[in-house]
């Protein structure tokens, strides 16, 4: 099926445009104005609930034999909800996919419900594909520590060997996601001696992190090497040739890393920011602490550690609680 979308930049976000009912357009404007401005939804989100949105009203023209209007999506059945989840399913599409595109659409009926625009009440018991449980993979202590050491080791040039180094120990020594250590701007980078990072997280929410010394000296060192200009407001990481560095470009490097440590697959920049979580939790660290440092919005997501290091804090039961003690 043929898709059409307008998409232009507008305070970092695009808006999506569905010609053929103006209506409809400008209720998809509104709705993702509200989603980057107020709900402060990433780009990365807001591009794929584009996506998402587009998928579906381009399923309802075949399906309603018409380009759909307002009224009809406020008419519409959970018979119609399900005919594209089936749609989606029979194209091959994963569940995972799927699940966000529901997602997508039920905050744009969600907010259309708040605004009195598209009640329909059809989709809130919808129920979407099943998604198995996974849980982190995280690296041991020692595979960790081999990541981050030997990755100098690929590049001819020390001064990308120092820049990724620097970059991994801020996944592992400070639990950073790859694309928030990616945003740091050189202004924002810890000078020596430094204890903290002050990050901006999902949603632009700010954490305030502890650093090792060791991160601030990977830095500077990773700075004074760098051949490349880095004024205050530009990005810290720089590519060899001077771009902004890619998260891409970082997990290139591991799948490179991978190879020649012998590293399972799993060994990912994310695997490091996992393992940074595994690792705090199996030396007696507490789960509120932990999802401060990751800046996990629900506890929940921080508790799928406890799993990963069950047989550690069972140890801990057994050492610590009055009972077990006998």
């Amino acid at each position: 099926m043929a898709r059409s979308a307008r998409v232009t930049d507008k305070g970092g976000a695009g808006l999506i445009g569905f010609p053929g009912d103006a209506g409809v357009e400008a209720a998809l404007q509104d709705w993702r104005r509200w989603l980057a401005d107020e709900k402060r939804a990433s780009s990365h989100t807001c591009t794929a609930y584009d996506t998402d949105l587009l998928d579906f009203l381009t399923f309802l023209t075949d399906h309603l034999g018409q380009r759909p209007r307002l009224e009809d999506l406020r008419s519409l059945r959970q018979a119609d909800f399900r005919a594209w989840l089936a749609r989606r399913t029979l194209d091959g599409l994963a569940r995972s996919s799927t699940a966000r595109a529901l997602a997508a659409l039920r905050s744009f009926y969600r907010w259309g419900g708040r605004t009195g625009r598209l009640d329909n009440s059809a989709i809130a018991n919808l129920r979407g594909p099943k998604l198995p449980r996974t849980l982190p993979k995280a690296l041991t202590e020692a595979e960790a520590r081999a990541t981050v050491e030997s990755v100098g080791e690929l590049y001819a040039q020390d001064w990308q060997g120092l820049r990724d180094t620097a970059i991994l120990l801020l996944l592992y020594g400070a639990g950073l996601r790859i694309g928030e250590a990616l945003a740091l701007r050189a202004g924002d980078a810890p000078a020596m001696g430094q204890a903290t990072l002050r990050v901006l997280g999902k949603g632009r929410k700010e954490r305030i992190l502890p650093l090792l010394p060791a991160i601030p000296e990977a830095i500077a060192a990773y700075r004074t090497a760098c051949p490349h200009a880095l004024p205050a407001e530009g990005p810290l990481f720089r590519s060899q040739r001077g771009k902004p560095l890619s998260a891409r470009q970082v997990q290139l490097s591991l799948q490179r890393l991978r190879s020649l440590l012998d590293l399972p697959e799993t060994a990912t920049p994310h695997a490091l920011r996992h393992s940074f979580a595994t690792h705090l939790l199996g030396a007696g660290g507490d789960l509120r602490s932990i999802q401060e440092l990751l800046g996990h919005a629900s506890l929940s997501t921080t508790q799928r550690y406890t799993a990963v290091d069950g047989a550690r804090l069972l140890d801990i039961y057994d050492r610590a609680h009055p009972r077990a003690r006998g």
